[in-house]
């Protein structure tokens, strides 16, 4: 969600940052700055974000995964 007046915070996914970190540092290996290819149009540039985003949403899923398995073991899901 964005923010919809300057008294409301803005309230974004709760693995948005986990996310953002592992764009960029999907990204960096390539060589690259997350926030230069997002100023980009070229379709090298969108072609290299769609991969950092797909990778970053599997490494979230593992992540979620991971968790839901760790709440099972100790029983508190």
């Amino acid at each position: 969600m964005t923010r919809t007046d300057d008294d409301t915070p803005r309230l974004d996914a709760p693995l948005a940052e986990v996310e953002h970190h592992l764009m960029a540092a999907y990204v960096a290996g390539a060589g690259h700055s997350l926030d230069a290819l997002r100023a980009r149009t070229d379709p090298a540039a969108r072609a290299l974000l769609a991969e950092a985003s797909q990778y970053a949403s599997g490494r979230l899923s593992e992540i979620e995964a991971r968790s839901h398995y760790v709440h099972e073991l100790h029983g508190t899901e």
